[in-house]
């Protein structure tokens, strides 16, 4: 590949925005000016690790984030700069913990089985007034807003804007619509290997939040902002490869699934209550998958460890041949860590030929209790992450130095919360 510097004067970039994802997937740059990329591709940029969320110190010594420059991105709407996503590294050493660095190597360890995993996201945001206190749609009142014409033409500036940044850069978006809360929209574009998946992701993310910025609105992938209304999910549709075959494809099968698809989504459902805390990994995560009914009439996110055809009330669903939909994630879900979860739990069904069981086909909202023994996803983030604690898959195949590292943080952020005195703590114990 040409060097960054030339590819910058072919291109007209002045400035490279070199960009790694902390553990709470907050993303964290450095804008380099085009004239030293070239050092900079090299030796990375420096970091005080310690000042983003990563388990450092102040003692550390500089954390450098060398840029990928297969992932360059320019701006669609600013394109003088350049996006690179980057491995953060330390003593010449990737950091372990680090998100971009824990996906390669799951990819990685799924390459010496013979593997690529490929998948696609679907990322829902809500569009906010500028504050953030409302949708930024006052006519957007609909009980059941999904797939709303008139709402999703009032916003299509923002819309349009997104999409054909998406075109210019090649992902093949091929649809947008009006989600099922008011003021909600997703957008698809097509699925890919799973570190370009995730660096598409991450970018998205910084681009809708630009684009809406731009036009004076907030976007938020919150997976609850709204309690009355349907949360932020964030779909992911898997598939696993070798070369051009889809060793998840079985025209035999009735779903058209092959065993090796079937101990893929086995892995998942065993391992759901401890990846929950990397997939919902937020205190707001569990007001989603474990909400009551919405004013649209469902939530659209599971409350079980349960897979299914064609049917979303469950958390896996099959919708079509050679791969199924993960519907556990949400909005808050950091890019990397969420695909290395997936892949860490599916390789780890095929390792051990789990067997995922029976498939339901009943509709979990209305039906669900009458199925016994029927595993629940944990009702909040302490238990998710007592379960990611306890498990000893993380450990071996996301690492120890990761769970450490991971479980302090936000045991950290869990106690922040539990020490937070709200509204409703007041008003329901004042009297008492």
């Amino acid at each position: 590949m040409a060097a960054l510097s030339k590819i910058a004067a072919e291109r007209g970039i002045k400035y490279f925005l070199i960009s790694f994802t902390d553990l709470f997937g907050v993303q964290r740059s450095k804008l380099v000016p085009a004239a030293a990329i070239d050092g900079m591709a090299k030796a990375g940029a420096g970091f005080a690790g310690f000042a983003t969320w990563l388990d450092m110190t102040p003692a550390d010594p500089d954390m450098f984030a060398l840029p990928d420059p297969s992932s360059l991105i320019q701006l669609p709407w600013k394109p003088e700069v350049g996006w690179l996503a980057a491995d953060p590294v330390m003593n010449g050493a990737p950091v372990p913990h680090g998100p971009r660095n824990l996906l390669k190597a799951q990819i990685a360890a799924a390459a010496e089985m013979g593997y690529q995993m490929k998948s696609g996201v679907e990322c829902e945001y809500f569009l906010l007034t500028a504050d953030g206190e409302a949708i930024s749609d006052a006519g957007d009142t609909q009980t059941k807003p999904c797939y709303d014409q008139q709402a999703l033409m009032r916003r299509y500036d923002v819309i349009t804007e997104i999409c054909d940044a998406m075109l210019l850069l090649g992902w093949n978006p091929y649809q947008n619509d009006h989600e099922d809360a008011n003021g909600q929209f997703e957008m698809n574009w097509d699925y890919d290997d799973a570190l370009v998946t995730a660096d598409r992701h991450a970018f998205f993310k910084f681009m809708v939040k630009s684009i809406a910025e731009k036009h004076g609105l907030r976007a938020t992938f919150m997976p609850k902002p709204f309690s009355t209304l349907t949360g932020n999910g964030c779909h992911t549709h898997v598939s696993l490869w070798k070369g051009k075959t889809n060793v998840f494809s079985d025209a035999k099968d009735e779903l058209g699934l092959s065993g090796l698809g079937y101990q893929f989504i086995a892995g998942l459902l065993h391992h759901a209550p401890e990846i929950a805390a990397i997939t919902n990994p937020t205190v707001n995560s569990y007001k989603r998958i474990n909400a009551p009914r919405t004013t649209s009439g469902a939530t659209w996110s599971p409350n079980s460890v349960t897979y299914t055809g064609n049917n979303r009330t469950h958390m896996i669903r099959i919708p079509d041949d050679g791969r199924f939909e993960f519907r556990l994630p949400d909005g808050s879900t950091n890019p990397y860590l969420m695909q290395a979860a997936i892949l860490a739990a599916g390789l780890d069904g095929i390792r051990n030929a789990r067997d995922p069981g029976k498939r339901l086909d009943i509709n979990m909202y209305t039906h669900g209790h009458t199925v016994r023994n029927v595993k629940k996803l944990p009702l909040n983030l302490l238990d998710a992450l007592r379960a990611l604690e306890k498990s000893t898959m993380p450990k071996a195949s996301l690492g120890e130095d990761f769970i450490a590292a991971y479980m302090k943080l936000k045991m950290q952020e869990w106690n922040d919360y539990s020490r937070h005195l709200s509204v409703w703590e007041r008003e329901s114990t004042l009297d008492c």
